[in-house]
């Protein structure tokens, strides 16, 4: 009876909770893009991240973008926005969690047979920033070529920074970064290694002169990590995180610890971890790719890390997309934040397309447990002047 009466006592704490985390979590305005054409269609590449835990034996996600490629045009790839292997990345082969880590990757990699595949490193393929982070993305990238016979590829690989180059016909280019090594505590590739870039500034003055140098194309960076975020990386969480933290240890835990709950969404705000946007590292990485964006910005940034989707307009370009909604069921609380346009906490996927008349279309796609996919919002981007250089001092 007692605890009859306590839960009684605590279910409109709990409704209210739940409700203030559900009205936060979708921002949506009307997708007033017209679709286009197919004739009108010169490239395509599909966005998705987070997506290293597919369900056995089909995950709703890659079905649906198998059916979006099913109308795709004859240019069009698919990039994988980094975590592509949970909870560790690739471990050896000899390592117990190895078989399910190749499944995990192999259900991607399936996609390689329609379409060419790039995938860029996230922290979880970096053994989750552990000590054996350096030797599994290695693992990683040896084991994408391999499966796929070569129609895809970990860019960068290796551990280097990066950037690296994938043109997706002769229009559409793709400037790949892996942002862990920014933010990786352990060892990595640095000055005496046989990466083309080996320090912070090589990397940034390597993806200036891309940039300056991508005269007539449209040009996408992508990491794993946004510049911005509504999410919980972004320092964002729901009200029920706050008024029930131990949901963290178990999610039957509706006990009320509203003080307490706060602490830990206030540190994580404040930049007590290198994997959020306010922390140290993290904090130097945006600076250094805004300064690289600042003379010949790509149309758009593109990131995972965040279990949602996001379009962030900071009234400059490039666009922020946050792409990281790749496993159903697997979505996080998110929020509006300044410049949002799109914020979902839904699983799904975005598709840019290159137009005959040199502008993007970007269309935000949501998916069903069934694996039908509908694109939810589009617009059209602006072409971007590419390709001038900074002016001298």
């Amino acid at each position: 009876m007692r605890q009859s009466t306590l839960l009684h006592r605590r279910r409109p704490l709990l409704g209210y909770a739940l409700l203030l985390t559900a009205c936060a979590s979708r921002i949506v305005p009307p997708a007033a893009a017209p679709a286009a054409e197919p004739g009108d269609i010169v490239a395509s590449v599909i966005l998705i991240g987070d997506a290293g835990a597919p369900k056995a034996p089909t995950e709703p996600v890659l079905t649906a973008v198998a059916r979006e490629l099913s109308h795709r045009p004859d240019t069009a790839a698919i990039l994988f926005l980094g975590d592509n292997v949970y909870p560790r990345g690739l471990p050896d082969s000899a390592h117990p969690s190895y078989a399910e880590a190749a499944r995990r990757l192999r259900a991607q990699l399936e996609l390689a047979s329609e379409v060419p595949v790039f995938l860029v490193p996230g922290n979880h393929d970096w053994d989750k920033s552990g000590t054996d982070g350096l030797a599994r993305i290695r693992h990683q990238g040896v084991f994408v070529a391999r499966a796929s016979g070569g129609r895809a590829r970990l860019l960068p690989a290796d551990g280097c920074p990066g950037p690296e180059v994938a043109d997706i016909g002769s229009g559409l280019r793709l400037v790949l970064l892996d942002t862990e090594w920014w933010l990786f505590p352990h060892d990595k590739p640095g000055e005496t290694s046989r990466c083309p870039t080996r320090t912070r500034a090589e990397v940034i003055a390597s993806l200036k002169k891309l940039l300056e140098g991508s005269r007539g194309r449209q040009v996408i960076v992508a990491g794993h990590h946004p510049l911005e975020s509504g999410g919980p990386h972004g320092g964002y969480f729901p009200v029920v995180d706050h008024l029930f933290p131990l949901r963290k240890l178990h999610p039957a835990l509706f006990v009320p610890l509203p003080i307490i709950g706060t602490i830990y969404p206030a540190a994580r705000g404040q930049g007590i971890s290198a994997e959020d946007v306010n922390g140290g590292p993290y904090r130097v990485l945006r600076a250094s790719l805004d300064s690289a964006f600042a003379c010949a910005p790509p149309a758009i940034y593109a990131a995972g890390h965040e279990h949602t989707l996001q379009v962030i307009d900071r009234g400059r370009p490039p666009m922020l997309v946050v792409s990281g909604a790749g496993i159903y069921g697997h979505e996080s609380h998110v929020e509006g934040i300044p410049g949002t346009r799109v914020a979902l906490g839904d699983p799904g996927f975005m598709r840019v397309d290159l137009l005959r008349d040199g502008r993007l279309r970007l269309g935000v796609v949501t998916v069903d447990r069934n694996g039908r996919g509908r694109e939810v919002y589009a617009e059209r981007l602006p072409v971007q002047p590419m390709g001038g250089a900074c002016p001298s001092r």
